[in-house]
Protein backbone atom coordinates (compact mmCIF):
# COMPACT_ATOMS: atom_id res chain seq x y z
CA UNK A 1 0.00 0.00 0.00
CA UNK A 2 1.24 3.30 -0.88
CA UNK A 3 2.09 5.89 1.63
CA UNK A 4 -0.48 8.59 1.58
CA UNK A 5 0.52 12.23 1.16
CA UNK A 6 0.89 14.30 4.67
CA UNK A 7 -2.09 16.40 3.72
CA UNK A 8 -4.32 13.08 3.34
CA UNK A 9 -2.83 12.04 6.12
CA UNK A 10 -3.83 15.59 8.64
CA UNK A 11 -6.93 14.84 7.14
CA UNK A 12 -7.62 11.33 8.11
CA UNK A 13 -7.56 12.30 11.94
CA UNK A 14 -10.29 14.52 11.52
CA UNK A 15 -12.63 11.70 10.23
CA UNK A 16 -13.67 9.07 12.80
CA UNK A 17 -13.77 5.67 10.48
CA UNK A 18 -16.56 4.15 12.57
CA UNK A 19 -18.87 6.40 13.20
CA UNK A 20 -21.51 7.20 11.07
CA UNK A 21 -22.64 10.73 10.09
CA UNK A 22 -25.33 12.41 9.16
CA UNK A 23 -25.93 13.67 5.85
CA UNK A 24 -25.37 17.94 6.65
CA UNK A 25 -22.52 16.88 9.19
CA UNK A 26 -20.50 14.66 6.55
CA UNK A 27 -20.65 17.26 3.85
CA UNK A 28 -19.35 20.15 6.09
CA UNK A 29 -16.80 17.80 7.37
CA UNK A 30 -15.81 16.63 3.70
CA UNK A 31 -15.38 19.80 2.76
CA UNK A 32 -12.70 20.86 6.06
CA UNK A 33 -11.01 17.97 4.75
CA UNK A 34 -10.84 18.47 0.97
CA UNK A 35 -7.51 20.36 1.33
CA UNK A 36 -5.85 20.23 -2.13
CA UNK A 37 -4.55 23.37 -3.74
CA UNK A 38 -7.71 23.11 -6.41
CA UNK A 39 -11.49 23.21 -6.47
CA UNK A 40 -11.72 19.49 -5.68
CA UNK A 41 -14.69 17.66 -6.96
CA UNK A 42 -17.38 15.88 -4.25
CA UNK A 43 -18.25 12.35 -4.92
CA UNK A 44 -20.90 9.94 -3.29
CA UNK A 45 -20.41 6.08 -4.06
CA UNK A 46 -23.34 3.99 -2.97
CA UNK A 47 -23.46 0.73 -1.87
CA UNK A 48 -26.51 -0.94 -2.98
CA UNK A 49 -28.23 -4.20 -1.57
CA UNK A 50 -28.80 -5.43 -5.21
CA UNK A 51 -26.98 -8.23 -7.41
CA UNK A 52 -26.43 -6.51 -10.57
CA UNK A 53 -25.87 -10.11 -12.45
CA UNK A 54 -29.66 -10.24 -12.41
CA UNK A 55 -31.76 -7.82 -15.00
CA UNK A 56 -34.52 -6.97 -12.29
CA UNK A 57 -32.08 -5.57 -9.55
CA UNK A 58 -29.89 -2.70 -12.23
CA UNK A 59 -30.23 0.31 -10.52
CA UNK A 60 -29.82 3.05 -13.50
CA UNK A 61 -31.36 6.67 -13.96
CA UNK A 62 -30.75 9.75 -14.54
CA UNK A 63 -31.01 13.37 -12.60
CA UNK A 64 -30.49 17.04 -12.74
CA UNK A 65 -28.49 18.35 -9.94
CA UNK A 66 -30.32 21.75 -8.50
CA UNK A 67 -26.60 23.08 -8.69
CA UNK A 68 -25.26 21.02 -11.54
CA UNK A 69 -21.53 19.17 -10.80
CA UNK A 70 -19.39 22.67 -11.08
CA UNK A 71 -18.33 20.93 -14.85
CA UNK A 72 -20.06 21.48 -17.93
CA UNK A 73 -19.90 18.33 -20.10
CA UNK A 74 -19.38 18.27 -23.48
CA UNK A 75 -22.69 16.86 -25.39
CA UNK A 76 -22.43 14.56 -28.79
CA UNK A 77 -25.53 13.94 -30.86
CA UNK A 78 -26.55 11.64 -33.49
CA UNK A 79 -29.44 13.11 -35.18
CA UNK A 80 -30.53 15.18 -38.44
CA UNK A 81 -32.34 17.05 -40.35
CA UNK A 82 -34.64 19.38 -37.50
CA UNK A 83 -33.67 17.31 -34.66
CA UNK A 84 -30.13 17.95 -35.53
CA UNK A 85 -31.17 21.94 -35.65
CA UNK A 86 -32.61 21.82 -32.16
CA UNK A 87 -29.44 20.02 -30.78
CA UNK A 88 -27.69 22.83 -31.84
CA UNK A 89 -29.86 25.38 -31.05
CA UNK A 90 -29.67 23.75 -27.12
CA UNK A 91 -25.65 24.18 -26.79
CA UNK A 92 -24.71 20.39 -28.05
CA UNK A 93 -21.02 20.11 -28.77
CA UNK A 94 -20.71 18.14 -31.95
CA UNK A 95 -24.15 17.08 -34.09
CA UNK A 96 -23.88 14.73 -36.54
CA UNK A 97 -24.27 10.76 -37.60
CA UNK A 98 -22.52 8.94 -39.47
CA UNK A 99 -18.98 11.02 -40.11
CA UNK A 100 -18.67 10.61 -36.38
CA UNK A 101 -19.18 7.38 -35.39
CA UNK A 102 -16.49 7.15 -38.30
CA UNK A 103 -13.97 9.59 -36.25
CA UNK A 104 -14.75 7.47 -33.13
CA UNK A 105 -14.43 4.13 -34.83
CA UNK A 106 -11.13 5.21 -36.88
CA UNK A 107 -9.55 7.56 -35.15
CA UNK A 108 -10.35 6.69 -31.28
CA UNK A 109 -11.81 10.11 -30.86
CA UNK A 110 -13.52 10.55 -27.59
CA UNK A 111 -13.75 14.84 -26.84
CA UNK A 112 -16.93 14.53 -25.27
CA UNK A 113 -18.58 13.30 -22.00
CA UNK A 114 -22.19 12.29 -22.97
CA UNK A 115 -23.73 10.83 -26.28
CA UNK A 116 -27.18 11.56 -27.13
CA UNK A 117 -29.32 9.80 -29.70
CA UNK A 118 -32.60 9.76 -31.57
CA UNK A 119 -34.27 6.54 -31.84
CA UNK A 120 -33.74 6.79 -35.48
CA UNK A 121 -30.00 7.45 -35.64
CA UNK A 122 -29.89 4.49 -33.53
CA UNK A 123 -28.58 2.18 -36.54
CA UNK A 124 -25.51 4.43 -36.97
CA UNK A 125 -24.97 4.56 -32.75
CA UNK A 126 -25.41 0.71 -31.88
CA UNK A 127 -22.59 -0.14 -34.18
CA UNK A 128 -20.42 1.70 -31.71
CA UNK A 129 -21.21 -0.35 -28.60
CA UNK A 130 -18.30 -1.58 -28.29
CA UNK A 131 -16.32 1.08 -27.74
CA UNK A 132 -18.60 3.16 -26.06
CA UNK A 133 -20.19 0.59 -23.61
CA UNK A 134 -17.41 0.40 -22.01
CA UNK A 135 -16.97 3.56 -21.59
CA UNK A 136 -20.61 3.84 -19.74
CA UNK A 137 -21.13 6.56 -22.98
CA UNK A 138 -23.93 4.11 -24.68
CA UNK A 139 -27.07 5.96 -25.18
CA UNK A 140 -30.10 4.45 -23.27
CA UNK A 141 -33.45 5.29 -23.05
CA UNK A 142 -33.37 4.94 -18.94
CA UNK A 143 -30.82 7.59 -18.70
CA UNK A 144 -32.51 10.23 -21.13
CA UNK A 145 -29.81 9.98 -23.59
CA UNK A 146 -32.11 8.07 -26.83
CA UNK A 147 -35.05 10.47 -27.25
CA UNK A 148 -36.44 12.78 -29.90
CA UNK A 149 -37.00 15.84 -27.12
CA UNK A 150 -32.91 16.00 -28.40
CA UNK A 151 -33.55 19.79 -27.71
CA UNK A 152 -34.43 18.85 -23.19
CA UNK A 153 -31.64 16.53 -22.86
CA UNK A 154 -29.09 18.71 -23.90
CA UNK A 155 -30.15 21.03 -22.10
CA UNK A 156 -30.67 19.05 -18.70
CA UNK A 157 -27.29 17.86 -19.31
CA UNK A 158 -25.16 21.33 -19.78
CA UNK A 159 -27.31 22.24 -16.39
CA UNK A 160 -26.35 19.41 -14.72
CA UNK A 161 -27.81 16.31 -15.10
CA UNK A 162 -25.99 13.42 -13.91
CA UNK A 163 -26.62 9.03 -14.52
CA UNK A 164 -26.33 6.82 -11.96
CA UNK A 165 -25.34 3.54 -12.53
CA UNK A 166 -24.93 0.32 -10.32
CA UNK A 167 -21.43 -1.20 -11.57
CA UNK A 168 -20.53 -4.90 -11.35
CA UNK A 169 -19.67 -4.90 -7.36
CA UNK A 170 -23.40 -3.22 -6.44
CA UNK A 171 -21.50 0.30 -6.27
CA UNK A 172 -23.10 3.46 -7.45
CA UNK A 173 -20.50 6.61 -7.67
CA UNK A 174 -21.33 10.15 -8.64
CA UNK A 175 -20.02 13.16 -8.07
CA UNK A 176 -22.37 15.81 -6.62
CA UNK A 177 -20.47 19.25 -6.87
CA UNK A 178 -17.20 21.46 -6.02
CA UNK A 179 -15.95 22.33 -2.39
CA UNK A 180 -16.40 26.08 -3.40
CA UNK A 181 -20.26 25.01 -3.75
CA UNK A 182 -20.38 25.18 -0.04
CA UNK A 183 -22.61 23.30 2.48
CA UNK A 184 -26.31 24.07 1.19
CA UNK A 185 -26.01 23.67 -2.21
CA UNK A 186 -24.14 20.30 -1.63
CA UNK A 187 -26.86 18.66 0.71
CA UNK A 188 -29.28 20.11 -1.86
CA UNK A 189 -27.39 18.24 -4.67
CA UNK A 190 -26.99 15.02 -2.40
CA UNK A 191 -30.21 14.41 -1.31
CA UNK A 192 -31.81 14.86 -4.74
CA UNK A 193 -29.52 12.09 -5.87
CA UNK A 194 -30.26 9.77 -2.53
CA UNK A 195 -33.99 10.49 -3.35
CA UNK A 196 -33.66 9.22 -6.87
CA UNK A 197 -31.42 6.41 -5.79
CA UNK A 198 -33.93 5.28 -3.29
CA UNK A 199 -36.97 5.67 -5.45
CA UNK A 200 -35.21 3.36 -7.93
CA UNK A 201 -35.16 0.44 -5.49
CA UNK A 202 -35.96 -2.80 -7.54
CA UNK A 203 -38.86 -4.65 -6.34
CA UNK A 204 -36.73 -7.95 -6.49
CA UNK A 205 -34.00 -6.23 -4.30
CA UNK A 206 -34.32 -7.74 -1.14
CA UNK A 207 -33.53 -6.87 2.80
CA UNK A 208 -31.10 -3.69 3.46
CA UNK A 209 -31.29 -1.59 0.43
CA UNK A 210 -28.68 1.37 1.50
CA UNK A 211 -25.72 -1.15 2.22
CA UNK A 212 -23.29 2.19 2.77
CA UNK A 213 -22.83 5.50 1.71
CA UNK A 214 -19.76 7.48 1.39
CA UNK A 215 -18.78 10.69 0.50
CA UNK A 216 -15.49 12.21 -0.36
CA UNK A 217 -13.60 14.61 -2.13
CA UNK A 218 -11.29 14.24 -4.91
CA UNK A 219 -8.05 13.72 -2.85
CA UNK A 220 -9.71 13.56 0.75
CA UNK A 221 -10.64 10.37 3.17
CA UNK A 222 -14.24 8.65 2.41
CA UNK A 223 -16.68 9.81 5.54
CA UNK A 224 -19.78 6.99 6.17
CA UNK A 225 -23.16 8.47 6.15
CA UNK A 226 -26.08 6.89 8.19
CA UNK A 227 -28.05 5.66 5.53
CA UNK A 228 -30.29 3.98 7.87
CA UNK A 229 -31.98 7.28 8.83
CA UNK A 230 -32.89 7.99 5.30
CA UNK A 231 -35.37 5.25 4.65
CA UNK A 232 -36.70 5.43 7.97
Amino acid sequence: MPKRGKKYQDSAKAVDREKLYDVKEAIDLVQETANANFDETIELHIRLGVDPRHADQQVRGAIVLPHGTGKTKKVLVFAKGEKATEAEEAGADYVGGQEYAEKIQNENWFDFDVVVATPDMMGVAGRLGRVLGPKGLMPNPKSGTVTMDVKNAVEDIKAGKVEYRVDKTAIVHVPVGKKSFGSEKLYENVKTLLDAVIKARPAAAKGRYLRSITIASTMGPGIKINGQKLTE
